[in-house]
């Protein structure tokens, strides 16, 4: 493998392929923070034109983190296709990328291709794009996932609906709730970040959204995004929960840091294909976000890239329903301005989806990161423009329980009528009876959460 190159008459030359792929990284304020990051921009291109020239083959042969170390790892590379490997491990990363934009390589193409290959390939080959090339790839692919509704339908663009409370009380939880249902968000989920992580109280909140769904008949899921073994107690308990949630990272020490492992996540996938309340197979929910594992000293010298694409490797074990990068929320420690997270987010989705996950984003920002409202929503149009299959949204675009700020509910109808996009088709037509919408726009009574009270 060739580890050198000179750029000017100046030999550029690292040490292994994981500097390479940490200096071939676009800017990122998490790597430099790291030590991993290149010092110019010119020993960047160095390492974008080594990493160009390194075959699947040889990324295959050295992951991030060593096969005997790390169960991600393992998972990963033992689900390769070995057959489609094949076709695939020739190919240089530069040239792989080419086949990724040629005009003649279908999603179905792609898709194929997704089961032969392994984080750190897919990793690889987005460091070697621009923007635009991350969303015209992104473009191309369909994944498509069912738990009560099926996501990422052709010309479809979902909302997660996230009514967070200070205290979790019942009442303002239901309010948020049906105010994002008058602006047609909620039909990738209705899922709550809880305050209290006990069972009591994610049970409490899993029957309301439950009983929502019920009288108003709403074609769609529920999650309250608790510990993952909270959820599981509940659910044993008789709550009624459609998937179950966990935040994951893209290493074995940053999972133990979250509490969890591959054989809690199967028994969590297990136990809600037997006593979940949805159909199903989809039953699971992943949020990842660039820079979790270097905030818990579990990214072993890998760049915050090449770790959050093994978030995906990961997290496509359990065929999940929905992942989302929440992709501002850690910070300005690890994506400093609105230039690194509209980055960050066209990487996520782009690398989610050549993953062959059902991937959405949350386009978001933390009030000392220097982005704003304008960054988040440009990056929304972007997101859209990509196939992103559903995106996060909050009243006002302001979360009052985590303290960040993210897309409102009425951005939900706004992003489809600009881009051409509709809702999930069960939820459209259930809309439509409501009144909510009209002729598949909102109507003069949407927004008016009075209308669930009537």
């Amino acid at each position: 493998m060739r580890l050198k190159t000179v750029l000017s008459g100046v030999m550029y030359e690292f040490k292994d392929l994981n500097e390479v792929m940490a200096k071939a990284n676009e800017e990122k304020s998490g790597d430099r923070l790291a030590g991993l990051a290149a010092a110019t921009v010119t020993e960047m291109i160095a390492a974008k034109e080594v990493l160009a020239g390194v075959t699947l083959a040889e990324i295959r042969n050295n992951p991030a983190v060593p096969y005997e170390q790390d169960e991600v790892t393992r998972l990963d590379q033992d689900r390769v296709n070995e057959k489609i490997y094949a076709e695939l491990k020739n190919l240089t990363v530069g040239e792989f990328r080419e086949w990724l934009l040629c005009h003649e390589t279908s999603g179905d193409d792609i898709s194929r291709a997704s089961h032969g290959l392994t984080a750190e390939m897919v990793a690889a080959v987005a460091k070697l794009m621009s923007n635009l090339d991350l969303i015209y790839a992104a473009r191309k692919i369909k994944i498509i996932a069912h738990c009560n509704t099926t996501i990422g339908e052709e010309g479809v663009l979902a909302f997660r609906l996230q009514p967070n409370h200070t205290t979790d009380d019942l009442d303002g939880i239901r309010i948020s709730t049906f105010e994002g249902l008058s602006y047609g968000s909620g039909d990738a989920l209705i899922g709550l970040n809880p305050v209290n992580d006990t069972v009591e109280s994610l049970s409490n909140i899993l029957k309301m959204f439950q009983e929502i769904k019920e009288t108003y008949q709403i074609p769609t899921q529920n999650c309250v995004l608790g510990h993952v073994t909270t959820q599981m107690e509940a659910v044993q308990k008789g709550a009624p929960a459609d998937m179950i949630f966990q935040s994951i990272a893209g290493s074995e020490k940053g999972n133990t840091a979250f509490g969890l492992s591959a054989s809690v996540l199967a028994e969590a996938h297990d136990l809600m294909l037997k006593e979940g309340t949805a159909t199903g197979p989809n039953v699971m929910y992943f949020e990842t976000g660039q820079g979790a594992e270097l905030s818990s000293d579990a990214h072993h010298g890998v760049d915050q890239v090449t770790m959050e694409a093994r978030c995906y490797g990961f997290a496509r074990h359990y065929n999940p329903f929905l992942v989302n990068t929440v992709v501002g929320f850690i910070g300005p420690e690890y994506l400093y301005d609105s230039r690194q997270v509209i980055r960050a987010g066209l990487e996520d989705l782009f690398m989610g989806k050549l993953s062959g996950i059902s991937m959405g984003v949350d386009a978001c920002y933390t009030n000392h990161m220097k982005a704003d409202q304008n960054d988040i929503e440009n990056l929304a149009v972007l997101l859209t423009s990509a196939g992103c299959n559903y995106l996060i949204t909050v009243p006002q675009g302001d979360d009052i329980m985590l303290n960040y700020q993210s897309l409102g509910y009425h951005e939900a109808s706004a992003l489809r009528e600009l881009l051409g996009k509709k809702p999930i088709p069960a939820f459209a037509a259930w809309l439509e009876k409501m009144g909510i919408y009209e002729n598949g726009r909102l109507s003069r009574i949407a927004g008016d959460a009075s209308i669930f009270f009537g």
